[in-house]
């Protein structure tokens, strides 16, 4: 005999005419309906809701409901208002020399705010407004801005470019004037992010510098020049004795 529970397309069409009963369910299908059931009943409705439309069905809750509801409001509108003053920036903006105080100099309290003066000529100047247009979207909390170096220091030399200033509050709280400072021909991007990092400008993932073994090369290096130094030094000593 055939099971009438068994997954056939004719036991399907049967069905469908009530000649054999529905399906029943397993019971890990049951249990696994109640449980969600359950988890829903537990979700007050609100917390499901935008704000928009928890103000239309104010009139559809209890007094014990509205109390909770003007928390849960509350909570998200400063959610809200955290998340618009976190991501206030996200892009690396051009201004000009006139618009350097009211951007810069002036801008919000507690804002860290990044400078790029540049000359478009200069093919350092163009990695690090790639770099930094990245890392604006990175770092949305802080202010990234670039600015021709012409329309705010006349007669700017050359050398000094690349120059990064870093504010806080109207104050410099740090400068990268020239290639060297900046990074080198070859920045990278990491590079760039370490060194903002560093002077606090933004809060970076980043768990080491990503130069770090450069750096430990260069220092190995000039402990072995001075150690071969004094070596020479010292038996130059002896052979004069």
């Amino acid at each position: 005999m055939q099971d009438p529970n068994e997954d056939t397309e004719w036991n399907d069409i049967l069905r469908d005419f009530g000649i054999l009963p529905p399906k029943e369910e397993s019971k890990d299908e049951i249990e696994e309906m109640v449980l969600c059931l359950q988890k829903e009943a537990m979700v007050k409705p609100f917390e499901k809701m935008t704000l928009a439309q928890l103000k239309e069905a104010e009139d559809e809750f209890d007094e014990e409901d509205m109390q909770a509801i003007e928390t849960y409001r509350e909570k998200r509108l400063q959610e809200w208002k955290a998340l618009k003053k976190k991501q206030k920036f996200g892009e690396l903006r051009e201004i000009s020399g006139n618009q350097y105080v009211n951007e810069v100099t002036n801008a919000e309290k507690d804002v860290w705010v990044i400078i790029h003066l540049y000359r478009s000529s200069i093919p350092m100047c163009l990695l690090v407004n790639q770099h930094l247009s990245l890392l604006a979207r990175k770092f949305p909390e802080t202010k990234f801005v670039k600015a021709i170096v012409n329309s705010c220091i006349q007669h700017y030399h050359d050398n000094c470019l690349p120059t990064i200033f870093v504010y806080k509050n109207g104050q410099i709280e740090a400068k990268f004037i020239g290639i060297l400072e900046c990074g080198g021909i070859n920045l990278k991007l990491e590079e760039l992010e370490w060194k903002l990092a560093e002077v606090g400008a933004i809060q970076t993932d980043l768990e080491e510098n990503p130069q770090k073994d450069i750096v430990d090369m260069m220092v190995s290096s000039i402990r072995n020049t001075s150690i071969h130094d004094d070596s020479d030094s010292s038996n130059s000593d002896n052979d004069t004795k």
